[in-house]
Order: C-alpha cells, then sequence, then structure tokens
C-alpha cells in the first residue's frame, strides 16, 4: 500500500520565526505532539513537543526563543508513492514516530505517524515501525535514587 492512502493530509506548520510558546500553543490547539518548519514553501525542519522540553526549557530558554533554536533542522521525509513497508522499514532504522510527507516535487502534502501505521491492515509494516522505534540505543535506564 502507498503512503498517501495512509497519511493525514490536513497539515499545519509553522515558521523558523514561530516563538516556543505559539509553537507549544499550537501543538496544544491541534492536538499534536509535533509540527514541519517551513520557511517559504520548503520544508526546513521538524519541531517536538519533546524538543521544546528538552532542547528549550530544560536548557533555559524561554518561551519567547524561537523554533528555529530547537528545531530539528535534518528533514526526515518520505515520498507520497512510496510503499508502506518501505517506510516501515526505515521509520524503524531512523527512529522516527512521524515523517512528512512530499510528493515528487518536494511539495509537502501529508504527514505519516507511527498511529497512521498502526491502524493499517499491515500489522506486520506497524509491528516492524515500532519494534525498532522502541528499541535501546544502549543500556537499560537507570533512574537516581531520590
Amino acid at each position: 500500500m502507498q503512503v498517501r492512502y495512509l497519511m493525514s493530509r490536513d497539515v499545519a506548520t509553522i515558521t523558523p520565526g514561530t516563538t516556543l510558546r505559539d509553537a507549544a500553543r499550537h501543538m496544544a490547539a491541534l492536538d499534536v505532539g509535533a509540527l514541519p518548519v517551513s520557511e517559504r514553501d520548503r520544508l526546513v525542519g521538524m519541531i517536538t513537543d519533546r524538543d521544546i522540553a528538552v532542547r528549550g526549557v530544560a536548557t533555559g530558554k524561554t518561551p519567547n526563543a524561537k523554533v528555529r533554536d530547537v528545531m530539528t533542522p535534518e528533514v526526515k521525509y518520505c515520498f507520497d508513492d512510496q510503499e508502506l513497508d518501505e517506510i516501515a522499514a526505515n521509520m524503524a532504522d531512523l527512529q522516527v514516530r512521524r515523517l512528512p510527507v512530499v510528493d515528487r516535487d518536494k511539495q509537502l502534502v501529508g504527514i505519516l505517524s507511527l498511529g497512521d501505521i498502526a491502524v493499517s491492515d499491515d500489522t506486520g509494516c506497524a509491528i516492524e515501525a515500532l519494534s525498532g522505534i522502541s528499541r535501546s540505543n544502549g543500556g537499560p535506564a537507570v533512574f537516581p535514587m531520590l
């Protein structure tokens, strides 16, 4: 099955100059955890709620800091005509939960999430993506005693 049949089509974007406060408010209003960042109709990054928390708040950035300061500029994406099994494997390898979807002219046309794959008829793709995304990059998590 091609990605275009599973992706979410209504994708909001923000600009690199948007404040972290406004980005967080936009995510809350849309009930999403990530937004593509675009500038002059070009995809230039992704920002997640985790980026805001870990790269923003945890490092002392204010709510008025800009999205460009915490976004991930290396945009991983897929094409709308690619096959789901290929993309699920890529998501597992990259350990990402969502990918922007572009057409062959590289225009943003949607976003594909792990949730989109999970509700597809292809349970093998969902299992592959989830197991790869969830794999550990090292030893077990260690939490200090308080």
